[in-house]
């Protein structure tokens, strides 16, 4: 039985862990803090079809799938079934990328039916889509019931160093012991490049800071909603987001932009994080009447982007450590999970997700 590390309680190590622990391999997760604290963090992400690039859409198309095996296995809904609308002129290329997908459908909205599935949104009369088997990811619930089915593997300790042994094995330190595995996973998020570059892997991860806020319905009521990508400009923004809360009562809402921080981590310039905020706001009171524009909450998180897309990702792999980084994988994590479990059973990255092969390519 192959014994594997993985490094990051977020939701691609959880969701690494699952797959690994599926296969029969004795799994240690290594975490410092709560499971699902860091980048995954806050109660909703997006699961939307739509990509630039056709080959993660695919890898999406079978990630929709996994979602609804975990749904059937962990007795618990995953993601919401009221699906994603996107408004704004990259619609038509959104539905032409679609189409080639039979099992991610989706359609153009009327201006009538955009009212009725987003009573929060401003008029608008411009191009819009329905994803249909998009929606809202519970974050909270995906990290809760994975947690609850590894809970035997998972270790509350920080990992300090990496190391590969002569004999083929490698260790990790933590803060309060030393661990023999024959594979270790790094999916430690803005502390992966630096533990992978103490071995000469060197992922070249652009890291920043990002901010999102929670708004809460004006009205009280708690219909369903959709998630919402606004790239129309119409309200002075573009690439804007937003995931309600389980129950629908709450939406949060997030600018595309995010702040440059320091290599050691800390906020470049701090003033421009809260400049970012003060602009979701100001967009909200222009765009989402149907909400009150006092933000309820706020998730501050990290930004760890890849060189060729926002949408980027990529596995990094050698004797015996694997590294995985990119943006915007919450939707990706039990499809990324398999493959990185692939990659620490087999010492090999399946071709897609290998660096050179740029997957999430922005157009």
């Amino acid at each position: 039985m192959p014994r594997v590390a993985v490094v990051g309680a977020g939701i691609i190590g959880l969701s690494t862990a699952f797959a690994l622990q599926r296969r029969g391999a004795q799994v240690t997760v290594l975490e410092s803090g709560p499971p699902g604290g860091g980048q995954s963090a806050g109660q909703g992400r997006i699961f939307r079809h739509a990509h630039a690039d056709p080959r993660l859409v695919a890898q999406v198309v079978r990630s929709r799938a996994l979602w609804r095996e975990w749904e059937d296995e962990l007795g618990v809904e995953l993601v919401a079934p009221d699906g994603a609308v996107v408004i704004g002129d990259g619609v038509a290329d959104k539905l032409a990328t679609l189409a080639q997908f039979p099992d991610a459908p989706a359609r153009p909205l009327t201006r009538d039916e955009l009212r009725e599935r987003l009573p929060v949104l401003a008029a608008y009369d411009g191009p819009a889509m329905l994803d249909v088997h998009g929606g809202a990811i519970g974050t909270r619930a995906a990290v809760g019931a994975l947690t609850a089915r590894l809970a035997d593997a998972l270790v509350a300790d920080h990992v300090l160093a990496v190391r590969r042994r002569d004999d083929g094995s490698v260790e990790v330190r933590t803060g309060t012991g030393v661990h023999v595995y024959d594979h270790v996973v790094l999916c430690a998020g803005r502390g992966t490049a630096a533990l992978a570059g103490a071995l000469g892997t060197q992922v070249p991860v652009e890291l920043g800071a990002h901010v999102r806020l929670t708004f809460e319905r004006a009205d009280g009521a708690d219909g369903p909603l959709p998630t919402f990508q606004d790239g129309s400009g119409r309200f002075g923004e573009s690439g804007v987001y937003a995931s309600p809360y389980p129950g629908s009562r709450h939406l949060a809402v997030g600018l595309s932009g995010h702040v440059p921080a320091e290599p050691g981590g800390a906020v470049a310039r701090p003033d421009e994080l809260a400049a970012l905020a003060d602009r979701t706001v100001a967009y909200v009171r222009r765009a989402l009447p149907g909400l009150r524009p006092e933000p309820v909450d706020h998730v501050h998180c990290w930004v760890t982007a890849l060189p060729w897309g926002d949408d980027g990702v990529g596995i990094w792999s050698a004797d015996g450590v694997t590294a995985v980084a990119g943006h915007n994988l919450f939707k990706q994590a039990p499809v990324l999970g398999e493959a990185l479990a692939t990659t620490a059973l087999t010492d090999e990255v399946p071709a897609d997700w290998h660096p050179r092969a740029e997957l999430g390519r922005d157009a």
